[in-house]
């Protein structure tokens, strides 16, 4: 399988190839700062949340 990714990549089609790549990690860093702009303070909320029902003793 990485052996014809890497065939493809060096094919004459090179250029299309890595603009098509570019363009897929361009999206999922797209969704993936949406997400935790989204979910970032749930999940703070959360984490605090948890934090603080967890007991503590003293050492």
């Amino acid at each position: 399988m990485i052996r014809s990714v890497i065939r493809r990549a060096w094919s004459g089609e090179k250029g299309a190839t890595a603009v098509e790549y570019g363009i897929m990690v361009a999206l999922i860093a797209v969704v993936i700062i949406v997400a935790v702009t989204l979910l970032g303070g749930n999940l703070q909320a959360l984490f605090n949340n948890v934090a603080g029902q967890v007991p503590t003793t003293a050492p």
